[in-house]
């Protein structure tokens, strides 16, 4: 008959809420009435059957769980089971009745607290103080900030003076709680933006002030709008720096957020020997286990090596570098000289003003101190080179007052040999030199390090730099003599006669090779520092010829996809062999022709220089539904990683909030803070009431929210 059963169906769950089934004893029960049901009453339909023996005939199955929802036993059965899963019921809450006022004022102690903690933890400060009782004049900046919110508002001032005084919301608990809320709440939108997606890590460790190796972990990854996102993970204090012990904590550390290694599709590191070593470094050991999460050493600190290579080209740019920092001990070894470098420098433009020389405005001819070029540094030699050229006849001046003012001729720190040195030909000229070769590097080393930055375009700006380089090597001599000369006459240097023959330099005057000053400074100067830079360029940069590479360059859209080669993309597809089945790399030529067809026809694409454009406009025009396969290969090429600079920021934020006079911070906590204050964007958008209610569920509270939430004056 229609309507009958000879066994359990399934589709009952969706019917009846209360109906679990036994499957060893083929016989169904209530959930309410077998928790719930008072074995002193019986009723027809809310006996002990549903609540023990359980019911198996089935082919009346439904009218009898219709009549047994309707039942006094059943009902009575739930409604004791809602009073316990609800926590304003429960018996712990009953004892402890408080009115709605109070809530109230609870709601506005948290508000007020919840301000506090988001305002400190935006602005990297501390929390606590040393002293923090009542009496203390400086109770540290979170309970000084409530406070001070108390003497304003005048609400807030009431819940706290009011409210319950064993549960303030100040205590270093519940800061920590606060903070904590906070964090989940980040990493919880970071983590469904991610989820279900290709991503790539990007890793470096670090130590901090209190000598704890940190590793800091960030995701990178392709958004819904089809732009290149890095999300900060988290940072991971490590016992050990071998390679296995890094592999270890980022898988711990990805799967705690439940994500995959399997989803991994690039690894971005740095030159360490732990790092990228080829037989035992971390990438290795992930590519043991993920063969497609492709390593890539980071562009930027290969561009700091050719910059630190090529300070070292010649023995006569060598020692230029030497000097460099001993002109910036000297200037600025005191207060006294480090202020008149800075009158000496404000009379000098002064002086160029009236004369019309340099042009005035906002934001020009600012006040600068000398700075000493590091090796780990990005762009610092640039800055130090360029801050001398500019501040010339102020160093001059300080040097010479440094020479006068010495008592003795070994306590003026060389000053009279830095002045001649200085005011020499070869200096002048090797300053203009590295200038304008540092400031091409310097360019591509900012471009680099772009959070957005993708692999075709990174590769596009270094074949640019070479280029530019082969260009001044054959075009920018005279230019660049001329500019040197100019200088050197409007700063009264003697310029050597460019034909007249000198020994070569490092030899002696006895074996007498000869050779033209036009010969040394275009030859072994100019020509040797532009070749060492090109060598060097080609030989830290070596991975972007390898197939991977090249592949992706078949990508780029500039010139209307000019270097677009279906052969190449296919064969990069077929090396991401576990996102192409056989089925999808058979279509994918159609695709692709019919795709860059498309995209040459299409206005928005035109002048489109990056990649990750391409993929926000195919977002935009709907495109990518249409051409998936298409999208997903721009998608790979995308989330490989360009550079770590993106790591380096987190150990400057680190730097930021873990001090010397914040130095016992807990690794949970410092973590906490790091997030939040590195992921601002996400933290500022992240509405007060997601972090309260968060905050209650976390633990069992002394107070509960109000039912209906109260807008408090201290609300954001």
């Amino acid at each position: 008959m229609v309507g009958q059963w000879r066994s359990f169906q399934k589709i009952w769950f969706d019917e009846f809420d209360w109906l679990e089934y036994s499957e060893s004893k083929d016989a169904a029960y209530c959930l309410y009435c077998y928790l719930f049901f008072n074995s002193g009453k019986t009723e027809k339909f809310g006996s002990s059957v549903f609540a023990h023996q359980g019911y198996q005939n089935w082919k009346n199955a439904k009218d009898t769980f219709h009549k047994h929802s309707a039942s006094k036993t059943h009902t009575e059965a739930r409604l004791k089971c809602d009073d316990f899963m609800n926590q304003r019921t429960s018996v712990g809450q009953r004892i402890v009745e408080v009115s709605t006022e109070e809530e109230k004022r609870y709601e506005i102690r948290l508000t007020s607290s919840l301000d506090v903690a988001r305002f400190l933890i935006y602005q990297g400060q501390p929390f606590r103080g040393d002293d923090e009782s009542s009496t203390s004049l400086n109770k540290g900046m979170f309970r000084e900030m409530v406070d001070w919110y108390k003497d304003k508002v005048d609400i807030v001032n009431d819940a706290y003076e009011k409210g319950s005084k064993n549960c303030q919301m100040i205590s270093p608990d519940i800061q920590k709680d606060l903070a904590k809320a906070c964090v989940e709440e980040v990493t919880a939108v970071s983590i469904d933006e991610i989820l279900g997606r290709k991503f790539s890590v990007l890793i470096d460790e670090s130590r901090d002030v209190s000598i704890k190796e940190q590793m800091a972990v960030i995701l990178r990854f392709v958004n819904d709008k089809g732009q290149v996102v890095e999300r900060f993970l988290g940072l991971q204090h490590v016992q050990s720096c071998t390679a296995i012990a890094l592999k270890e904590a980022l898988v711990s550390m990805l799967s705690s957020h439940n994500l995959s290694i399997s989803m991994l599709r690039g690894q971005g590191y740095d030159g360490a020997s732990n790092m990228r070593g080829e037989f035992n470094g971390v990438q290795k050991l992930i590519r043991d286990e993920n063969p497609y999460a492709f390593y890539v050493y980071c562009f930027a600190h290969q561009l700091q090596l050719v910059v630190v290579a090529v300070s070292t080209s010649s023995a006569d740019i060598a020692d230029f570098f030497n000097y460099v920092p001993l002109i910036v001990t000297n200037v600025g070894a005191s207060c006294m000289r480090k202020d008149a470098l800075l009158a000496k420098h404000q009379d000098v433009l002064l002086e160029k003003i009236e004369k019309g020389e340099i042009m005035t405005g906002r934001g020009l001819n600012q006040e600068s101190s000398l700075a000493r070029p590091g090796d780990t540094r990005w762009g610092s030699h640039l800055k130090t080179l360029l801050r001398i050229l500019v501040m010339w006849e102020a160093i001059i001046d300080v040097l010479e007052i440094v020479k006068k003012d010495s008592i003795k001729p070994r306590n003026n720190g060389g000053a009279l040999g830095l002045i001649e040195k200085m005011e020499s030909f070869g200096f002048v000229f090797i300053l203009h030199l590295m200038i304008q070769l540092l400031s091409m590097t310097d360019i591509l080393s900012q471009a680099l390090q772009k959070k957005d930055q993708d692999i075709v375009e990174a590769m596009h700006l270094i074949s640019d730099v070479k280029d530019s380089l082969q260009d001044m090597r054959e075009n920018e001599w005279e230019p660049l003599l001329k500019r040197v000369i100019t200088f050197c006459e409007k700063n009264e240097i003697e310029v050597p006669d460019m034909d007249k023959e000198i020994n070569v330099r490092g030899t002696s005057k006895r074996r007498k090779q000869k050779v033209t000053n036009m010969h040394y400074y275009h030859v072994e100067l100019f020509v040797v520092a532009i070749d060492a830079l090109l060598t060097e360029m080609n030989h830290r940069f070596s991975e972007t010829s390898s197939e991977l590479l090249v592949c992706m360059a078949a990508f780029n859209p500039r010139n209307s996809f000019s270097n677009f080669d279906v052969d190449k993309l296919v064969r990069l597809a077929e090396i991401y062999a576990d996102d192409f089945d056989i089925g999808e790399l058979a279509v994918l030529p159609n695709h692709l022709t019919q795709f860059v067809n498309h995209a040459r026809r299409t206005p928005d694409f035109l002048g489109c220089t990056e990649l990750g454009k391409v993929a926000e406009i195919m977002v935009k025009t709907k495109m990518h539904t249409s051409y998936k396969l298409v999208y997903r290969l721009i998608e790979l090429i995308l989330i490989l990683p360009v550079a770590t600079a993106s790591v380096e920021r987190i150990f400057s934020a680190m730097n930021i909030i873990k001090t010397d006079l914040r130095n016992k911070i807990g690794d949970e906590w410092l973590n906490d803070l790091m997030i939040c204050y590195t992921e601002k964007e996400i933290f500022r958008k992240i509405d007060n009431g997601k972090i309260k209610k968060r905050f209650q569920k976390m633990k069992k509270r002394r107070m509960l929210l109000p039912r209906k939430v109260v807008v408090a004056a201290s609300e954001e």
